[in-house]
């Protein structure tokens, strides 16, 4: 599948040394990268649908120091969708009161009805960006519902709702950013670690360093904030094991890669 990085800090912090080596894993990712600087309402997204190695982009980038409270970072393994720049990741979407929620996905959503209407209505053809289009659109349905914006508790509670019920039969990592709230879920063993600094959290599929990563709590959706926890979610049980005949069931949407 792909791979996801992350870092919510009380501080801005050089990224590069972790942003070198999760990219160097593009050898086994080749089908596009993604980084978000994201900073309260004020955020920059740039990717590109080509080998996070083999971008001349990203290497100028990555020559110069990249400092962030909060980053989010993707390199790509497509199982749908073509390789092209509206198949990576990260999304964004705007919901109702102008708040921007920026989203990487390392998953395959095999069954979830919901989320086909925004077939017609997203940039490309990934699950991962109907599973924020379904995300916000349910913010902006609460939020008429009750005549005002939703804060942040009021913001966690919903995604938690809505998170245990994706995650039901589907692969559901994810790292979320709302502009206050650092969101963050996995339902497959081993696919997300963490490491506590001084300074922030950072979160990857792989570790970066040898420094004391661990995993992250399964099938419970977290919140953090400057790189403190500040909400856990409901433990929904729904742990997500790897069957490949999942994958021949999408049929014509499934893309191998496995030869490039």
């Amino acid at each position: 599948m792909c791979e996801l990085f992350g870092f919510s800090g009380n501080t801005y912090k050089e990224m590069n040394d972790y942003l070198d080596v999760f990219y160097s894993h593009s050898v086994r990712h080749p089908h596009g990268w993604g980084l978000a600087i994201l900073d309260g309402k004020v955020s920059r997204v740039e990717k590109e649908s080509k080998q996070a190695i083999r971008s001349l982009y990203l290497a100028e980038r990555l020559s110069e120091p990249i400092y962030a409270r909060t980053c989010l970072a993707h390199i790509r393994y497509a199982t749908v969708g073509e390789m092209k720049y509206n198949n990576c990741n990260p999304y964004r979407w705007v919901d109702r009161y102008g708040r921007t929620w920026t989203m990487v996905h390392n998953g395959t959503i095999f069954n979830y009805d919901a989320l086909n209407k925004y077939k017609k209505v997203q940039d490309g053809e990934t699950d991962s960006e109907r599973v924020l289009l379904f995300i916000v659109d349910a913010i902006n349905r609460k939020e008429i519902e009750l005549g005002k914006e939703l804060n942040q508790q009021e913001r966690f509670e919903l995604l938690d709702t809505l998170v245990c019920d994706l995650s039901q039969g589907n692969k559901l990592n994810l790292m979320i950013y709302d502009g206050d709230n650092f969101y963050v879920h996995t339902n497959e063993a081993h696919t997300l670690n963490q490491l506590e600094t001084p300074d922030g959290r950072y979160f990857s599929t792989k570790p970066l360093s040898e420094e004391d990563w661990y995993p992250v709590p399964l099938t419970q959706l977290l919140a953090y904030q400057d790189g403190e926890l500040i909400y856990q979610g409901t433990n929904h049980h729904h742990e997500y094991v790897y069957n490949a005949d999942q994958f021949k069931s999408i049929g014509g949407d499934f893309i191998d890669f496995a030869n490039l």
